[in-house]
């Protein structure tokens, strides 16, 4: 459900959206989903973008050292959609 309102705020904000991570251009990942690799996620060639509930430290520090561009709590990727994949996009 979460997954859907961040897919329709980066819709919103002019985003193409897939759930295809070839030829995609950012990888956005709820870091807590069934399995998530974060590793292979980690390693892209493109920026990766994970989020997570504010309480669970841990997969922030596993995402982190697993590579990925930008982690956030599940709360500032609802507030902040667009702006974080846009920063990621930029780095």
């Amino acid at each position: 459900m979460f997954g859907s309102r961040v897919e329709e705020a980066l819709r919103a904000a002019g985003h193409e959206v897939t759930r295809e991570r070839d030829g995609a251009d950012a990888v956005v990942v709820d870091l807590t989903a069934d399995g998530v690799d974060l590793a292979e996620l980690g390693a892209e060639d493109k920026p990766t973008v994970g989020f997570y509930p504010h309480v669970d430290v841990e997969t922030r520090r596993r995402a982190l050292a697993a590579g990925f561009d930008v982690v956030v709590p599940r709360s500032r990727m609802a507030r902040e959609t667009a702006q974080v994949v846009e920063k990621a996009l930029a780095a």
